[in-house]
């Protein structure tokens, strides 16, 4: 086995693919978006009128600045890294099936960000890993749903001792 591959093998995880449970929700934590972040991540990656121009974005259907949705998914990878990834065996992604925007993601609102389990395979072929898909979900500070995420993660098997 190559050596990038044997990573997940030879370091010491919190969490591995053994551990996750279909239906087990786990919260990643809160982040609070500012116009200032919203600003500077659209003007090099989503520069629409209602992202950048506090006058252009008052007179559109959300009547003032907005995240870009893209936006709200990297603060979702963020808590999920921080709250998970980063202490898992996690071996990457193949892939996202589904992203939605329900809702517009305002300055100073409050997202709350979670993971559940919607699926587990051990892999056929490779049998030191799995594959979990789970729905991540953000909320912001008034419980509503403003971004839901569902993709597959790629994760090492719990070592044999």
């Amino acid at each position: 086995m190559a050596e990038n591959e044997n990573a997940a093998a030879t370091r010491s995880y919190e969490f591995y693919f053994d551990d996750f449970e279909v239906g087990r929700t786990l919260q990643m934590g809160t982040y609070t978006v500012t116009e200032e972040e919203i600003l500077t991540f659209a003007r090099q990656y989503d520069p629409q009128p209602f992202h950048i121009d506090a006058e252009a974005a008052k007179h559109s259907i959300y009547g003032g600045i907005i995240s870009s949705g893209w936006m709200t998914c990297s603060i979702m990878m963020r808590l999920m890294v921080t709250g998970f990834l980063g202490k898992a065996a996690s071996m990457g992604s193949p892939g996202v099936d589904e992203i939605r925007w329900m809702k517009p993601v305002y300055p100073g609102d409050t997202l709350s960000v979670s993971s559940t389990c919607m699926e587990v395979r051990p892999s056929q072929s490779k049998p030191d890993r799995g594959v979990a898909v789970n729905r991540w979900e953000a909320r912001n500070q008034r419980g509503e749903l403003v971004c839901t995420v569902t993709g597959m993660g790629l994760f090492g098997r719990r070592p044999k001792a």
